[in-house]
């Protein structure tokens, strides 16, 4: 009975035997990088070797990790410190910085931010002479040729009618050339000769213009003594804006008849040279060297801009400061062309079909949509502030961007990147914040905005006839004229809306 009752008990101490003599068995079994598994042609210090190194390799990788996120938010925190030593380290303009803002790590940018301009007008040193022209050396203008017929009469026009031929060949710089870049004879834009004859003195200026009366000027702020002998501040105007301007402010002539409202000097441009105001605004904005051909350095600011910092501290801060020639803002809220054509699209600020039309051309002609790989912060500016020195190649920048305005669509945002991407990186631009942008002026609404038939299209059956009153007669001639490729089977790259304000 003992010996009975005595099995099941000897059962259980052996299973339990088995249990604990298996335990010791699944652990030398475990694998992975911590195991204590011993084989058989392993000795000891080559265990603890292999182990020390696993080991070394983890804990590197995780300093390494630890100490680039300790710098990024050692960079996102000196972007954001109001000392100056440290917001100086801050590279908004770096690809780090730039990825990190489009992961959504970086913190939200400023409307407005602090601009690093010197104390003092009067301690400004001034360049002598002009920079050195390196890539283009000589540049003139085609400024006549045949008149365009387009079905009932023959006409000149300001923009001339450039080949596709003539475009391609003038993207491939040479040291001598010869472009288009408006102003055809006959073309209009006419200038009244005592502005022809004042405008000789300004070798530095301030331009801005008015169209179809939207507006009135404002007057600069915070200028110095100096700056205002320095500088002319021109004030470009159609017909109907200088109407409008003396319904609504005092306009004072000096003995030579020039027509004056506080700084500004009026300057009536006669015969339009486009039928839309916004096309005509583009004349004194991007062709500022062939409107005032004797001025070295000019700053081109929209209308609706009060200006509020002395120009001599801009022409120091964005060009003479870092030994550049161009500078432009950057824009709030697009990089990509694409993402600002569609918001043009959205806000109907140009018929909707020749806006996909000007891209598919675009896009087949190879301009990607902007991403780190490319050389520039951004491929779409804030347009309305333009700083530059006049050399040959800036002169033949702005001559081919409005050669693209001329011949696609008037919303010359679409057109900057494409030129500079066609340049091949031969033309250097300093590309700022735009919060810089929003302390250099006080932003005034419109009176009204531009109107025009052609904004409201929205599709291309409503532009049936060679003759249709929603044509430009004058603009736009590169969406008319065949193109050379097929662009049926190109389709626009997709647009992801990354701003509810854009």
């Amino acid at each position: 009975m003992e010996s009975k009752l005595q099995r099941p008990q000897s059962f259980r101490l052996n299973r339990r035997g088995d249990r604990n003599n298996q335990r010791p068995f699944a652990k030398d079994d475990e694998s992975g990088l911590f195991s204590s598994m011993r084989l058989p042609q392993d000795n000891p210090i080559k265990i603890v070797w292999k182990q020390g190194f696993i080991r070394l390799v983890l804990v590197a990788g995780i300093l390494w990790m630890l100490l680039i996120l300790i710098v990024l938010l050692f960079h996102v925190w000196s972007c954001q410190s109001s000392i100056s030593f440290l917001s100086a380290m801050c590279n908004k303009e770096g690809k780090v910085f730039i990825a990190m803002d489009l992961l959504g790590l970086a913190p939200k940018p400023e409307h407005r931010c602090p601009i690093p301009v010197a104390d003092d007008p009067d301690k400004i040193v001034i360049p002598e002479g002009r920079t050195p022209d390196a890539i283009v050396k000589n540049l003139t203008y085609i400024e006549e040729e045949d008149l365009v017929n387009n079905g009932s009469q023959s006409f000149a026009v300001f923009g001339g009618n450039q080949s596709w031929l003539q475009r391609e060949e003038n993207f491939n710089l040479k040291p001598s050339m010869k472009v288009h870049c408006g102003f055809l004879k006959n073309g209009g834009a006419d200038m009244n000769p005592v502005d022809i004859e004042y405008v000789k003195r300004c070798r530095f200026l301030v331009a801005s213009g008015i169209f179809d009366g939207y507006d009135v000027p404002h007057q600069p702020s915070n200028i110095n003594i100096r700056s205002k002998k320095l500088f002319c501040f021109l004030m470009v105007v159609d017909e109907v804006s200088l109407k409008f301007i003396k319904e609504n402010v005092t306009v004072r002539k000096d003995k030579d008849k020039g027509m004056w409202v506080g700084l500004w000097r009026l300057i009536p441009l006669k015969h339009q040279p486009y039928d839309e105001p916004r096309r005509n605004g583009k004349v004194p904005k991007i062709l500022t060297h062939r409107l005032f051909p004797q001025a070295q350095y000019s700053i081109w600011i929209d209308g609706k801009m009060e200006l509020i910092v002395d120009p001599l501290l801009i022409l120091e801060r964005y060009l003479w400061r870092d030994k550049h020639t161009y500078a432009i803002a950057q824009h709030k809220h697009h990089r990509s062309i694409y993402e600002e054509a569609d918001a043009n699209k959205r806000r109907k600020r140009y018929a909707r079909p020749l806006i996909d039309l000007h891209m598919k051309i675009y896009y087949s002609e190879g301009m990607e949509p902007w991403s780190l790989k490319k050389n520039t912060i951004s491929d779409v500016p804030e347009g309305a502030i333009i700083i530059r020195e006049h050399t040959a190649l800036n002169n033949l920048f702005n001559c081919l961007w409005f050669n693209e305005v001329n011949l696609f669509t008037p919303r010359d945002q679409l057109s900057f990147g494409y030129v500079v991407y066609r340049l091949k990186g031969l033309f250097k631009f300093f590309m700022f914040r735009n919060c810089e942008y929003y302390s250099l002026f006080i932003l005034h609404p419109h009176t009204r905005e531009h109107s025009s038939k052609v904004e409201w299209v929205k599709s291309l059956s409503e532009f049936k006839g060679s003759g249709s009153s929603m044509k430009e007669s004058r603009g736009g001639f590169g969406l008319w004229t065949p193109y050379p490729k097929n662009l049926d089977s190109v389709t626009l790259p997709q647009v992801v809306r990354t701003s509810k304000a854009g």
